[in-house]
């Protein structure tokens, strides 16, 4: 009877659709456990296609192509450890999302999803079928449990497992990031250890797809919930987890743990991650964007640089006659001190070719946002121009409160394919920049020390579309603002919930509507990284047109 088990945890970042790319690398890991001694060699939920697949693994073609991959790769490994691998799966004619063990040259043993997430960021309700509670599978003599994921938060699928004799289980996982989720699946998974009395290993996989970031952070805990193994935050890594038989059943034997960083540290991180493999993942290896002398764009800048380093990013900026003296040197600071590549291009001249292009249109009517606005539609043309010249992905910077009252310019400044800080209310934004300035990291590209001066910071927000504009004329203060926007969007709130919480009732009524009306605009706009549970886009989802307001 084996009284050892050693187990290679392969925290991986897989891309979605690379199935021979996500092979090779499930292959190494393989390698690694093998010339290391390992009985398993496990990979995180659908590591094979990537995750979150959404609608594309229903295509036939594509989930038949993955299973067949894996089922090469079963043959490429008949000598050597079991791997546990996630994939779709059919069955019966239906399609699941299953673990499978792949042991002797073929796939040995496979596991069923039971249940499936249909919430925030997941679909997996109209995409998978519900597989069975079922039992362990052996490898070797031992019998393990894989609930998968999201059946980790669940009781009965690991109960079941214990009942039907599972003696440690390995939970691999899809999990993306929200802001302190840390700990939450650190006290699920503490649950389902002291309920079942087994050692418990979460396994998940690392990387950026489209707006998710996979934060890793997987761990080991013992029957009595006590931490056995903590691994790094966002970082590849293959370690080796040793269990051993006791009188009391299996225990993991003590390893290495990690820190894990605070939730400043964590939100930055994802910021730079997402960015960085959003970049990577789609072909791109420069970035620009315009650089105003505003914090949102400087923190944006400082983001780009951590992510692929300061010769990989330009900043622009573009001036009008409403731009003041102050915002042209602090934009120049922030270039310099984070050491970009800087352009200088003035739209006066292209905006008064504008204006007197219309000039007979619009004769005998005043001047108002639409004028504004074509200096925001001119600025993004030219940095659109710029894009398609230089081949460098254009950045969009508009912080989490601008996107939910629509306090942009679509097709102007709103111009862009990834904007980092789009789940970042804006007082969020200002702390950020006074973390980045206080904090450097190994993980970082850009430079030590501050590279937001202090001016950009404390200085009033303004668009300067016009003579002497703030943001505060067309907005309540932020910090007001982003209570309410905390209440009505990522709370789900009423007027009723702004009015207890001190706020005037006119002012909920107006920043509400302002949600309402601007849902269009965010259809429209970039993705960017998710930091929260309510993020705009596939975890709030409403629709455009929607005459309905709260009568409180």
């Amino acid at each position: 009877m084996t009284d050892r088990f050693r187990v290679t945890l392969a925290q991986l970042n897989p891309v979605v659709g690379d199935l021979s790319g996500n092979a090779i690398q499930a292959l190494n890991a393989w390698k690694q456990g093998r010339d290391a001694g390992a009985n398993l060699v496990a990979l995180p939920e659908m590591f094979i296609t990537g995750y979150n697949t959404q609608d594309l693994v229903m295509k036939p073609a594509f989930h038949q192509a993955a299973i067949a991959e894996v089922e090469k790769l079963a043959v490429a490994m008949a000598d050597g450890p079991a791997l546990a691998i996630g994939s779709p799966w059919v069955e019966g004619g239906k399609l699941y999302n299953a673990y499978l063990i792949l042991k002797g040259g073929k796939i040995a043993s496979r596991v069923l999803k039971h249940h499936l997430p249909n919430e925030t960021v997941f679909d997996e309700v109209r995409i998978f079928e519900a597989g069975p509670l079922g039992g362990p599978y052996a490898v070797d003599d031992i019998r393990i449990g894989s609930p998968i994921c999201e059946d980790g938060w669940h009781e009965d699928v690991a109960e079941t497992l214990e009942e039907t004799g599972a003696e440690f289980l390995l939970i691999p996982n899809g999990s993306p990031y929200y802001r302190n989720k840390m700990e939450v699946r650190f006290n699920h998974m503490v649950a389902r250890a002291v309920e079942t009395g087994l050692p418990v290993i979460y396994l998940n996989m690392v990387g950026g797809q489209d707006d998710q970031v996979f934060d890793g952070s997987s761990f080991v805990l013992n029957p009595n919930g006590a931490l056995a193994l903590q691994m790094l935050a966002f970082d590849e890594a293959v370690t080796h987890l040793d269990l051993e038989r006791t009188a009391d059943g299996w225990r993991a034997i003590e390893g290495d743990k990690a820190h894990l960083p605070d939730e400043w540290e964590q939100d930055y991180r994802v910021m730079v991650e997402s960015l960085r493999d959003y970049l990577r993942k789609s072909g791109f290896s420069k970035v620009l964007l315009g650089l105003s002398g505003g914090v949102d764009s400087a923190i944006v800048a400082a983001i780009a640089v951590d992510a692929i380093g300061a010769e990989n990013v330009r900043c622009v900026m573009l001036p009008s006659e409403y731009t003041g003296q102050e915002s042209l040197d602090d934009a120049e600071a922030v270039a310099k001190a984070l050491g970009v590549h800087y352009d200088y291009v003035p739209i006066s001249e292209g905006r008064a070719a504008i204006t007197n292009t219309l000039a007979p249109l619009f004769a005998g009517r005043d001047a108002d946002v639409t004028e504004e606005n074509i200096q925001s539609r001119l600025r993004g043309l030219l940095l659109m121009a710029m894009s398609n010249k230089f081949g460098e992905m254009l950045l969009t910077t508009g912080n989490k409160s601008e996107v939910a009252v629509g306090y942009a310019t679509i097709y102007g400044d709103m111009n862009g394919g990834y904007n980092p800080i789009k789940d970042m209310y804006k007082t969020r934004v200002f702390e950020t920049c006074r973390w980045r300035n206080a904090n450097h990291r190994p993980w970082m590209k850009g430079p030590d020390g501050e590279v937001i001066r202090p001016n950009v910071i404390d200085k009033p927000p303004t668009a300067e579309l016009r003579e002497d504009q703030k943001d505060s004329d067309s907005l309540p203060d932020y910090p007001e603002l982003d209570a309410m926007l905390d209440i009505l969007v990522d709370q789900e709130g009423s007027i009723a919930d702004c009015i207890a919480a001190g706020f005037d009732r006119d002012v909920a009524k107006r920043v509400e509507h302002l949600i309402y009306i601007s849902e269009y605009k965010r259809y429209q706009s970039a993705p960017g990284a998710r930091l929260t549970p309510r993020a705009f886009w596939l975890d709030r989802r409403y629709p455009i047109v929607n005459r309905w307001r709260d009568p409180s």
